[in-house]
């Protein structure tokens, strides 16, 4: 019967370990989340003011040179 305390013991520990986790990402700010690091690429991009016209397009180069 050490199986209930062996199982009892490693789930709190899990569950401090979470906890623990949880209030240190809380505690950082909070900013950063999946959905917010899904998008950084995309951060990258030039701003434009609404009105004015798109820059033009450059003809992208190609991938493999003969």
């Amino acid at each position: 019967m050490f199986v209930i305390p062996i199982t009892l013991g490693v789930g709190l520990g899990l569950v401090g370990l979470f906890v623990a986790f949880f209030l240190r990402e809380r505690e950082s700010g909070g900013t950063s989340g999946a959905e917010h690091d899904s998008i950084l690429p995309l951060a990258e991009e030039t701003p434009r003011v609404a009105g004015e016209p798109p820059e033009p397009r450059r003809p992208a180069e190609p991938i493999f040179h003969a």
